[in-house]
């Protein structure tokens, strides 16, 4: 016999698996969305941004394995077409990745507006509701399904964001927990996913249009965990694995992904640093 030969199989871990991720078409969105049809899922793009969408569709594979449709998470009607356009293409939902979201830039509660607030609001809960709604309504009767909501590091620390977005992304965290225990009822598992800081392009407009370089440099200075980056992949895989059967026993579960940050606290050691000086 001749030399054996090996071949490395990759694995699929979504094989078969139909999702709606919103927000999918940029940061986050995008890398999940990626990540999702190489691990075999059909993925249904649900974003405002619909010349994005499409070419990421157009780029991804044929209509058979993406679709792109057009949704504001802050119109029901949208996120309800979202889902019944997975339905009638792909006769499921598995997955719904709630991943759209909006920041502000309006440090004082002195210069909060309600404009400001029913915003971040519309987009960031009112948007997530509508997620859940919609992704419950055919995932109870099918007794199955993974929902999953993009939160954040600032949900779990206070003071490095403004008041408006921190507590949109608390309450998201409050929404998961709530639902995990209603849906879990119907075999359904609700997560969360807080990211520490990434440059995103909505993350880089908000610090004044800087570059995705310039805002690494300062989430890698300023990180707990040293020589690693910050990537829209880390969550994207976490997506992966709470979307999988891999987390078939996971419900409830706020997966903090940053490196650390959360647990520090260096205020005590800068003091004493510029008192040693």
């Amino acid at each position: 016999m001749g030399e054996s030969s090996t071949v490395a199989f990759e694995t699929r871990r979504l094989e078969g698996k139909v999702a709606i991720i919103t927000g999918g078409a940029s940061g986050i969105g995008e890398s999940t969305t990626r990540l999702f049809v190489k691990n075999g899922a059909k993925v249904v793009v649900a974003d405002i941004q619909d010349e994005l969408g499409c070419a990421l569709c157009e780029e991804l594979g044929s209509k058979e394995a993406i679709y792109f449709v057009h949704c504001d998470v802050r119109k029901e009607s949208d996120v309800q077409k979202a889902v019944d356009t997975a339905i009638a293409k792909y006769g499921k939902l598995d997955v719904l990745f709630s991943n759209a979201g909006v920041t502000d830039t309006v440090p004082s509660i002195l210069d909060v507006s309600y404009d400001e607030y029913k915003r971040i609001f519309d987009v960031n809960v009112y948007g997530g509701f509508n997620c859940a709604k919609h992704a419950a309504r055919v995932m109870i009767p099918a007794k199955k399904g993974s929902i999953i909501f993009t939160t954040s590091i600032i949900a779990e620390i206070y003071g490095d964001a403004s008041h408006i977005y921190t507590t949109s992304k608390k309450a998201l965290i409050g929404l998961t927990q709530n639902l995990c225990v209603e849906l879990g009822q119907h075999g359904i598992r609700v997560n969360c996913i807080s990211p520490y800081g990434i440059a995103t392009p909505t993350l880089t407009t908000a610090f004044g249009n800087v570059t995705k370089e310039k805002a690494e440099g300062w989430f890698c200075e300023a990180g707990n965990l040293k020589y690693a980056v910050s990537e829209a992949e880390d969550i994207a895989q976490s997506a992966v694995f709470l979307a999988s059967d891999e987390s078939k026993y996971v419900s409830g579960l706020n997966l903090v992904v940053d490196g650390g940050y959360s647990k520090t606290n260096v205020a005590l050691r800068e003091v004493l640093k510029k008192q040693s000086a």
